[in-house]
This record gives C-alpha cells, structure tokens and sequence, in this order.
C-alpha cells in the first residue's frame, strides 16, 4: 500500500498579453500527466497555475486597444482558460497574478526582505522616452548596431552579428513605442541583494532539486556573475506599487513567481486546504515547479533566494524542459508552423498532441521537435492501429456470440501477467518525467496484444463456432488486454479513457486497477474511440496558421501606410474625395483640465456652435496637449475640431472629436487657431 503524498505542483504563468500557442501546451501538458497520474495514484496532488498579468508591454497594449488593463487581462484569461481545457489541461485552480492575494502576499514577502536588509537602494541611469514619458526597456528600444551597423536592432544585441551592448551605443536609437530619440535620466530603483544568498544557492541547487545539467548552468553564475536583481520599474506600469514608496512599482518578475502562492491561496480560501502546510513548513508536503529553459534564473536563483530570506519553505524540485521546434526549426507564422491552441483545434483531436507529446518528451532540457508527418504517422499506428485494434478486433464478437459478456476464465493469463508485470516500470517512467520510455513500454505491450490476437484469429474460428467457450475466452483476454494498456494510458488520454469505461461499462480507472482483470462482466456496443490523423486537416492547419500571420502582416502594412511619410516628409496621398469628408468646424475651449493618471492628455469641453434648432453643441476631447499647454491657458481660446470624427471610447471616457495641432512633441505643440473674427461652429473650406 503507498502512502498518499501531499503535493502541490505549478507550471509556467502564461503572460496575459497573447493566445496560447503550442509551446505552452507543451509544458501545460507535460505537467498535466504527471499531476493526473498522482492523483490516478491515490495522491493528494493539487495543480495551480495562473495567468502573468503586469508589466509595460500589457499597459501598451490596452492602450492601443482603448480599453483599460484590467479589461484585457479579463478578456485573455478567459481564452486561456477555454484553451487549455479544451486541451483537457485540468487545473484545481486558474487565478491572475493581478489579484488582491498576490497585492497581500507581494507586500508582505517584501516587508519582509527589506526588514532582513536584503533590499538596497540606488539610483541608475535609463533610457526614457520623452514623447511616451516612460522608461524603456532594451526590447522598446531600436537603432543601428555600433559593430555591424545593421539597421534596426534591439536595444541589448544585434541579430545581425550577434554582438552585444549596452542601448545607450547604438547609433541613432529609438522608441519603438512612440519613434522618438530616447534621453538619458536618472532614477532611483530598489534592488533584492542576491549575492547574499550564493552559499544558499550553490548548496540547494546542489541538493537534487534540479536536473544536473541545470545545476552546471547555474554554477557558471553562482561562480562569477551573481548580480543583484533590480525589481523595481518606475511609473507609468501597470502592476502594484511597492509599499511605502510613489510612482514606484514591483517588476513584473517578482509578483509573478508569487502568483503561484496567491492562486494556491485563493483555493484554500475556498477549501480545506491549509496554505502553510504547503508553503511556511513544507514538512510533510512536496512542491514542485514546471518550467522552461528561458526562465531558469527566476525560478532557481531569485525566486528560493527570496523564499529563504522571507521563511518560506523553497521547491522539491524544479524541473525544467526544452522548447517546441516544428519540423526542425523555430516556429514560424510565416511557415505556418507557430501554431496557436485554438487554431489547432478548429482542425485537430486534441489528443493526437497529448499522445504525441508524451511520446517523445524525457526528463532532460533537449527541444522536442513536432515533425507533423511522424505526428500523424505516429498517432495513426499507435493509437488507432495497435490500441484501439485490440478492442475493435475483439468487441464485436463479445456482443454477437456472447450477449455482451466477458468470459470468467481467460485464455492466455501468462499475456495478461506480463501487462500488469510492467506496472512498476511504467509508473516509474511516468513519475520521473520519461513519458516516452513509458509510452515504448506500453506499445511494446500492445504490439504483444495484437501478436496473440493475430495468432488466435478469433474470426477464423466464429466461422463455425460463433458461441463458443474458447471464442470468448481469447476476446475476452483482448478486451482485458486493451483495458490494462488503457489504464496506463489515462494520464496522457483523458478523454479516450473516459470512452473506454463507457464502453467496458465500469467505474473510472485508477492506477490500482492494473492489479485486476475484468471477468464475467457485461460490455456496451463499441463505439469509435479515436479517428486517424487526416494529412489534409493538417495542412488545412498550417494554412490556417499562414493565413493568419497574412492577415496580421496585411493590417500592419496598412497601419504603417496610414501613419508613414514619404521621403518628401509628407503622409501617404490620398484622394480628394477623402478629404472632403472631413469636417472642420471652429470650436471654442469652453473648460479644460487635467486627468488623474494621464501622462499627455487633457480633457477639453468644445463649443461647436448652435444646431438649427438653436441648441448649443458641446463635444468632450480627450487631446494630447498637456506638455504644452496649461489648461487654464485654454479657456476661451478657438480651435479648429474634426467635428464628424467617429466618437471613441478610451480609458479615461468617450472622446468625440480632435482638435488640430502641430508640432514635434513636448513643449512644442501648437493648437491651430483660426483668425479673429472667426466664431464656434464655422466651417473651415
């Protein structure tokens, strides 16, 4: 008897600024097999996860869509969510690092470190955008590399020749964010002291908790270039401000490894689970992390260091996978191969990718490629031509000759044996992350299956005796046969299993049921419980996935079109009959003022003059003028408005117009004023 395991397991916290792709259903589902085998175990095994909800990246791309953050996040964790259970990923709890847990738990952890001295305090120098009004990041900031002098590089190296450096020696560099020159400025940030830790580093990262390749990886900082880690970002960001501080808020990198306690925390609030049990003493409990490779340092560096330091227990191990390459190489929209979750499953059985995930993933960090003709290849012998055959074969003459009843007594127990023989091994292969020896092992055992079906012929033999005691007792020993390798295969086919004791007409397999056979019981008609890859639904997804990246290449192309000019400095032509739609009306500035949280805008009432009934027209503006203009220095001023400008909905409220202005940015903004004796609502032609 095994005793139950107390375990709580996390994977890799999506970011909230995207769809899932087929490289987090990797990990999604690496992690999934193993949490379902535990709890097929008998285990206590609880799985969280949740969705990384701050940073720059998500407060632009709000902005660009004209909603606020919390309306994106929203929005993109219920896709998540959908996805992954349509991928029959099975989480007992989904939550958001943007959460009153994670403000309460990121408050306190830091408390705490800056109570123990482990955070420090200095100021550095940054690239900032003048125009945005924000610090940028090495990935906001664009310019010619200093050594190849290829045009267009990131802030931090060069993809050219492969050279690195600091933003600041680029040539020309600029805001990818707005396109303007960045300047220097200084800033004080909060740092978390992690060469502190070293000592405690070099000996956990020691201690078993990692794969040995990790560790080596880790050496190499642990040895030499152990940093400490800059967790602060200055404002505007969108995440939570750090305690006693203004304008000051936690890197995205700090609350988010957090999040897994914050989600584990909202499903004790909402069960019996107990959150110290598994995070203040950890004594009789096991936490484990899955993750990938590009985000080793957090997890295993920053991430126990700043448990140790705040007397929280640290993981039992951090296991750490490759990534997803597609035939052979990166992924790719334009090949059609980055392959979103729900484009995939517009076209595809979800568990063809499980089955074959698991069918080549180990314990180590090596990338796993999803070649998708050994996809369809694999799934089709596998799981339709060796496991299903087996019930298939079998099934249909249990039910003819037998009224749907297995025989008492099976004909070749020694077949049966071995199946349920190679229970240690396979358990074993499952539980240290080497799916595909335990998906070798098990079709080595369906090979053995159809051998002895093969050999028996049990439809020679219902020729002419179609009810006999030796008919039923060789299906019987199939079906038998397909039941065990099917309870091996749960954890990988959820959903196929659940077909299965549909059809065997019994209760939910757990692993303890390889221990017994099924005899003198009565089956259901089979039905179909897996179809074959078609070759055409795949390329039908790759052309989906290409079309996709056309459209978006498409929009970007017109956008650039609409906002680029031409080498004389003027915008893109267009025709006259476009312009004459425009509607520009005088407009007097009746009130202005200043928005809470706005870095450029102002909001204005406008006075458009009477309608023909004598009613005056007001329109409220949202206008990017605060840099230059006072807002008591506008009232009573004209303007000139794009009067029939479609209203739109922005984060602040509904901007109904545009006034005119021009101007390279900051200071030097000039609203259009039109002549003296011009008055509200005049018509500019």
């Amino acid at each position: 008897m095994v005793s139950q395991r107390r375990i709580l397991v996390t994977s890799a916290l999506p970011y909230a600024n995207g769809g899932i792709h087929l490289g987090h259903l990797m990990e999604a589902i690496q992690t999934d097999i193993w949490v379902r085998l535990q709890k097929l175990r008998g285990h206590d095994c609880i799985y969280v996860c949740a969705d990384d909800a701050h940073g720059t990246a998500i407060m632009l791309s709000a902005e660009q869509q004209g909603i606020t953050p919390e309306q994106l996040i929203e929005h993109v964790s219920n896709e998540h969510q959908t996805d992954f259970s349509d991928f029959l990923i099975e989480f007992d709890n989904y939550h958001s690092t943007h959460s009153p847990e994670n403000q309460e738990l990121s408050e306190h952890i830091y408390k705490i470190l800056d109570n123990n001295g482990h955070i420090k305090r200095r100021s550095i120098t940054q690239l900032f955008d003048p125009e945005k009004g924000l610090f940028l990041a090495d990935r906001y900031i664009t310019g010619t590399c200093p050594k190849c002098k290829t045009e267009n590089q990131y802030g931090d190296n060069c993809e050219a020749c492969g050279s690195t450096y600091s933003p600041a020696e680029l040539i020309d560099p600029r805001s990818s964010i707005s396109g303007a020159t960045p300047i220097e400025k200084d800033s004080e940030h909060f740092f978390f002291a992690l060469p502190e830790f070293r000592d405690m580093l070099k000996q956990w990262t020691r201690s078993g908790t990692l794969q040995e390749s990790v560790a080596n990886k880790l050496s190499e900082w642990l040895d030499h270039d152990l940093q400490e880690w800059d967790i602060s970002r200055d404002a505007p960001y969108f995440g939570f401000e750090i305690p006693g501080t203004s304008n000051k808020y936690f890197y995205v990198w700090v609350d988010a490894p957090i999040g897994y306690m914050a989600s584990f925390k909202n499903l004790c609030d909402r069960s019996d689970y107990n959150f110290d049990d598994f995070w203040q003493n950890g004594k009789d409990t096991e936490l484990y992390h899955f993750i990938g490779k590009d985000i080793i340092n957090f997890h295993t560096l920053f991430w126990p260091a700043m448990l140790s330091s705040a007397g929280y227990r640290t993981p039992t191990a951090v296991y750490v996978h490759g990534f997803l390459t597609v035939d052979g190489t990166k992924m790719s929209k334009s090949r059609g191969t980055f392959i979103n979750a729900r484009t995939y499953l517009d076209h595809l059985n979800p568990e063809y990718l499980r089955y074959f995930l698991a069918a080549k993933l180990s314990s180590g960090i090596d990338d796993l490629d999803l070649n998708l003709e050994d996809f369809a290849q694999r799934v089709n012998s596998d799981l339709v031509g060796k496991v299903v055959n087996i019930a298939s074969r079998c099934a249909g003459f249990i039910a003819k000759g037998f009224g749907g009843y297995l025989s008492q007594t099976l004909d070749n127990p020694k077949l049966l044996d071995e199946i349920q023989s190679a229970k240690k091994e396979i358990t074993d292969h499952f539980e240290t992350r080497e799916y595909s020896k335990a998906i070798r092992s098990i079709m080595a055992l369906a090979d053995k299956a159809n051998q002895y079906i093969n050999d028996k012929q049990p439809w020679v033999i219902a020729k002419t005796e179609p009810n006999s005691i030796e008919l039923q007792a060789i299906c019987s020993t199939g079906i038998n046969a397909f039941r065990l390798l099917m309870c091996y295969l749960k954890p990988v086919l959820p959903a196929m299993a659940l077909k299965t004791e549909e059809f065997l007409a019994i209760e939910p397999l757990q692993w303890s049921d390889i221990d017994r056979l099924l005899t003198a019981h009565k089956i259901n008609k089979f039905q179909a419980l897996m179809t074959r890859v078609e070759a055409d639904k795949v390329q039908a997804m790759v052309n989906a996935t290409q079309q996709e990246f056309e459209n978006q290449e498409k929009a970007k192309t017109t956008a650039q079109a609409k906002s680029s000019s031409d080498d004389s400095g003027f915008e893109a032509e267009i025709e006259f009959g476009d312009f004459a739609k425009v509607d520009l009306r005088v407009a007097e500035i009746i009130s202005a003022e200043q928005i809470d949280g706005a870095d450029k805008l102002l909001k204005l009432e406008l006075n458009l003059g009477s309608d023909k009934l004598g009613q005056q027209i007001h329109r409220t503006v949202f206008s990017g003028i605060k840099s230059a203009y006072k807002p008591e220095d506008l009232v009573g001023i004209l303007t000139v408005v794009v009067a029939n400008l479609k209203p739109r909905k922005m984060k602040f409220g509904m901007s109904e117009g545009m006034i005119l202005a021009a101007g390279p940015g900051g200071e030097e903004i000039w609203l259009l004023e039109p002549h003296s004796g011009a008055q509200a609502g005049m018509r500019i032609t």
